[in-house]
């Protein structure tokens, strides 16, 4: 693994390997959720763990003080939602209901998280001894030693949607934003304080990402404002308990809902905006939003919600605001629909500060190519966007998926500094600074292949005569051999019976 990834693949097939235990018991959409919990509550209790014992080695007798656990972010967990009390009941027939009081024992210790854990472990038709089995996989895992900077309950929920989506034998419809991509944006954004809003949360990784840029920094968390809402309850609910266990306070709204037909922040102007929007939405207007305030650059059209969710967010920005969004590639350069007039008119109106080209392979769940779009109401270059090409970035961390690390979004992020500051020197392959009317000449096209050009190779030393004898002799050995497999083909489809 590469260095600077934070990625940890085993660590997510451990906590696969407990949802498998359950199949057969209950259809994949249903151990989903018993899954999910558990991990909350290993997570938090790990966590409280830890402190505990150092609590404890300092014989001051504060182990049970609420205070000592706040002070540091750490949840504090009750007696009754403790993990070894868990495990020790495992395999009695009341594990169920000792889960469940568990639940009920944190939500009254956090008024926030007031009816969203999941609180059905002693339903009948859950099977109490494999539920036994899935909470011994459980203590043997120690969530703390996967760090306390990764959202291990987000990443998790990834992984574990790719696999049930195998199962079910579909492609996972909710998408979860890998944290290398989300740290891209917040380095790049720097959101040291004001407010912070994401229109789509998910299980709320912008947030977690932004609070860590803040503390890492020596901020305060404080000083950030967090607002956000999601149409799908389950993940609005993840969110919530990522944000209450590391005592982020947040307004998610009441309820889930749908942000384009029931936007919950209306009057919000937001000092940041970081986004994930789901990937070309179809059908998400149904003509009833058409005259809608928020469509200042043109309307969207109905089967691509991609420059509907991007005006919507703009429709939000403080105006010294800053926007970092994910968008499919094909936001750079489609002209279907409008997309080419309000493309146009975004940059004319001098928003987009830059444009990164991603890697592939950066999700669990597609394949689809991604870039990252940049807007500021006040760009420090006026009239100038930056083009980054980043596809030739990070590592593979397994076969199928990639991650960037810590250096490639160092490198990213110190090139925008380079760039508002005035001191950004192109580089051949990788980074442009590009003036509006030149990307009037590009059709107002922001693919950043267009402006960056092709890395410059260095020489060889080869003389071009003797390279291309070498190359051309090399080419006529694999056209011969090529023949001669050929050939071998044909006799051994003709032994059997078949004549090409």
């Amino acid at each position: 693994m590469a260095k600077g990834n934070t990625a940890d693949v085993g660590f997510e097939s451990q906590i696969w390997k407990a949802a498998d235990t359950l199949r057969g018991n209950m259809d994949a959409s249903e151990y989903k959720h018993v899954v999910l919990g558990l991990i909350f509550l290993k997570y938090i209790s790990d966590r409280f763990e830890e402190r505990y014992k150092t609590l404890v080695d300092e014989g001051g007798g504060f182990e049970e003080d609420r205070d000592e656990y706040a002070v540091d972010n750490i949840f504090f967990v009750p007696a009754e939602a403790r993990w070894a009390i868990i495990a020790d009941t495992a395999h009695k027939p009341e594990i169920g209901t000792v889960i469940d009081n568990a639940m009920r024992a944190i939500e009254r210790e956090n008024r926030r998280l007031k009816d969203i854990l999941p609180k059905n472990y002693a339903r009948e038709e859950l099977d109490k001894r494999r539920l036994g089995d899935v909470v011994d996989l459980f203590t043997n895992i120690k969530m703390i030693e996967h760090g306390t900077d990764k959202d291990i309950l987000g990443r998790t929920y990834e992984y574990c949607l790719s696999k049930f989506a195998e199962q079910e034998g579909k492609r996972a419809g909710e998408f979860y934003t890998p944290s290398c991509v989300v740290r891209t944006l917040v380095e790049v954004l720097q959101p040291f304080q004001g407010r912070v809003y994401d229109p789509c949360c998910g299980s709320g990784g912008m947030f977690i990402q932004s609070a860590e840029f803040v503390g890492n920094h020596s901020g305060n968390i404080g000083n950030l404002s967090i607002y956000g809402q999601d149409s799908n309850p389950t993940t609005r609910k993840m969110a919530l308990m990522n944000l209450a266990i590391r005592g982020i306070e947040g307004d998610l709204g009441k309820y889930n809902a749908d942000t384009f037909y029931n936007d919950l922040h209306p009057r919000l102007k937001a000092d940041f905006i970081l986004a994930n929007p789901p990937f070309n939405l179809k059908d998400w207007n149904n003509g009833s939003l058409d005259d809608d305030q928020r469509w200042k650059y043109g309307l969207p059209p109905s089967g691509n919600a991609n420059f509907a969710w991007l005006q919507h967010m703009i429709y939000h920005l403080a105006p010294n605001g800053k926007i970092g969004m994910v968008l499919a590639n094909g936001s750079l350069s489609s002209q279907s629909g409008g997309e080419g007039n309000i493309r146009r008119k975004i940059v004319e109106d001098d928003l987009v500060e830059g444009i990164i080209a991603m890697p592939t392979q950066l999700f669990y769940t597609t394949q689809i190519p991604v870039s990252l779009w940049f807007i500021s109401r006040n760009k420090a270059e006026k009239g100038k966007t930056l083009f980054i090409d980043a596809r030739k970035m990070g590592s593979m961390v397994n076969r199928r998926l990639r991650e960037m690390t810590a250096e490639d979004i160092a490198k990213i992020a110190t090139t925008f500094e380079a760039f508002s500051d005035g001191a950004l020197e192109d580089v051949k392959g990788y980074c442009a600074a590009v003036t509006t009317e030149e990307i009037a000449k590009q059709d107002y096209i922001l693919t950043p292949g267009r402006y960056v050009g092709i890395e410059e190779q260095e020489e060889d030393g080869e003389p071009f005569e003797e390279k291309m004898a070498r190359l051309t002799s090399e080419l006529s050995e694999m056209f011969k051999r090529s023949h001669e497999l050929e050939d071998e083909i044909r006799k051994r489809l003709g032994a059997i019976g078949y004549d090409i």
